[in-house]
């Protein structure tokens, strides 16, 4: 007998491999996440669920979605970066599943290969596994917008209020950026239908007070707790977020272009293709509402976030999920045709040079640079033929084997990534193998100072260590005895701040560039 295992239960495998497993095989990088994983921590050891804080200082630049998730994940598996990194996964594969709800339901025939196909893109993996509000974000906005469109073919009452309560969830994960995309979308779908009525009749009071009992408790909780609070978050951390560059994250005009091409890899090739193919179509005369649905849904992030002045990758997460739906939705005519050369040459050349990179990526950490040498040899030789074996499945199977031709380099590159890689990215880029290595140095948990570090490494060292890390070219040495960790080179500053206090050197940490001393009274 034929062992023939639920689709539903080959996602869950999916999602457990690519979003959860190995997600602790690095520490938390960069400056968000130990930022905001320390926000979390902090607001747990309070037992407060209002006011978010760093350092014991009110942190008011993002809503609390994301915090709540992470104190309960702290609560039940205690303090870890892994368990920081939780509510991304967990949201990821609810997504994951959304899509596939909707496909099964609404487009049978793609449920599985939608489903599968957002489970690996490059962007939402990434994402998955990071303690960050934007994939709480993306969600959000895409449980919301697969419920209201599903509203829009039954009609069912409890669809449009899934639509709302998912919106106030998105205006909780990242503010009113949500709702205003979410109307921009419905607002232009509803422009290419000719038909006003279709945004009239999205007005819903049951979704209103539905969407108000989501939200209003916490933004008046948090207002009135916190005065400044519409002045942080809403003027300075949205509007001037969007108007200026203060927060210095410029980057050219096109930039989502090439960000939403890297989130969509491996299927990058076929969903450019596909859409590209709705374009085409979007004039004709009985064409599919969901596709228009799905590359306006596109575009409105797309042009959105092309305006602001301040340019950050996540910003453009919640529109992956339109293009695997929108491929998805095509490979029901597409499997039926054959598969043109020029799409099979530059999936193959992708997938080589995914190995090729997933091979090379802990020396490129390492050195910071690409050595064209002996070493880069056997990672070419690997990519060739992992290019060629891929190109000869798809000429033999067509679009049938796409899965087989997508999915299993998908494994192999993200398996020897995070193999390989992982270790290295640890030592090079997080602060847990540098907080590690100072409790070999001390006996007592004394405090922790930093000069001319980056910023990631500060924050970081304050989630690790649980406490404020003072910074000496900012702010007076700290009176009392400290471990101080300073980049190389760093001396003299340390020096003049500690003139006639005594200091030792402790050792150093070469794959950061620092050095650990020991400060005295």
């Amino acid at each position: 007998m034929r062992l023939r295992i639920p689709e539903s239960v080959l996602i869950f495998a999916f999602c457990g491999f690519f979003f959860f497993w190995g997600i602790s095989g690095f520490g938390l990088i960069g400056a968000d996440e130990p930022r905001y994983a320390q926000v979390a921590r902090e607001m747990l050891a309070r037992h407060d669920w209002i006011t978010p804080t760093l350092g014991g200082i009110p942190w008011l630049e993002k809503p609390p979605l994301y915090y709540w998730q992470a104190m309960l994940a702290l609560r039940m598996f205690g303090v870890s970066d892994w368990a920081a990194r939780l509510p991304g996964a967990m949201d990821a594969t609810i997504l994951v599943y959304a899509v596939y709800w909707f496909l099964r339901r609404f487009r049978s025939g793609c449920a599985f290969d939608g489903a599968l196909m957002l489970a690996t893109c490059a962007g939402i993996v990434g994402f998955a596994r990071a303690a960050s509000t934007d994939m709480p974000l993306a969600a959000a906005f895409g449980v919301a917008m697969l419920a209201w469109f599903a509203w829009l073919e039954t009609g069912k009452p409890w669809l449009i209020v899934t639509f709302y309560v998912a919106l106030g969830l998105g205006t909780l994960a990242k503010g009113p950026v949500a709702p205003l995309l979410a109307g921009i979308l419905i607002l232009l779908f509803a422009a290419s239908q000719r038909s006003w009525k279709l945004a009239l009749k999205t007005f819903s009071l049951p979704g209103l007070a539905a969407f108000l009992i989501v939200v209003a408790p916490w933004y008046v909780l948090v207002q009135a707790r916190n005065p400044e609070f519409f002045r942080v978050f809403l003027l300075e951390h949205n509007l001037a977020r969007f108007g200026s560059n203060m927060f210095h994250h410029p980057e050219p005009f096109w930039y989502y272009l090439p960000v939403m091409l890297l989130g969509w890899v491996p299927w990058v090739v076929f969903m450019v293709f596909a859409l590209a193919l709705a374009l085409r179509k979007l004039r004709s005369p009985g064409g599919d509402s969901l596709n228009t649905f799905l590359l306006i849904w596109i575009g409105v992030f797309v042009v959105f976030f092309s305006i602001s002045q301040s340019k950050l990758p996540g910003y453009i997460l919640p529109a992956i999920p339109a293009g695997a739906l929108l491929l998805a939705n095509y490979l029901r005519e597409l499997r039926f045709r054959k598969l043109h050369p020029a799409l099979i040459g530059l999936h193959a050349a992708i997938i080589a040079g995914l190995l090729f990179s997933a091979l090379l990526l802990p020396s490129i950490l390492r050195l910071h640079k690409q050595v064209w040498s002996h070493p880069a040899i056997v990672p070419l030789t690997v990519a060739v033929i992992g290019g060629t074996c891929v190109a000869l499945i798809l000429l033999k199977t067509g679009w049938s084997g796409l899965h087989l031709a997508a999915v299993a380099p998908a494994i192999v590159v993200f398996g020897l990534a995070l193999r390989f890689s992982a270790p290295v990215l640890d030592q090079t880029l997080s602060a847990r193998p540098v907080s590690e290595e100072l409790a070999r140095f001390s006996n007592k948990p004394l405090p922790v100072a930093v000069a001319k570090v980056p910023r990631e490494l500060e924050f970081g060292l304050q989630f690790y260590r649980d406490q404020t890390i003072p910074r000496y070219e900012v702010g007076p040495v700290p009176a009392g005895e400290h471990l101080l960790v300073m980049q190389m080179g760093s001396r003299q500053l340390v020096e003049t701040k500690l003139l006639g206090r005594r200091f030792s050197y402790l050792g150093e940490f070469p794959a950061q560039n620092l050095k650990f001393f020991y400060v005295g009274q």
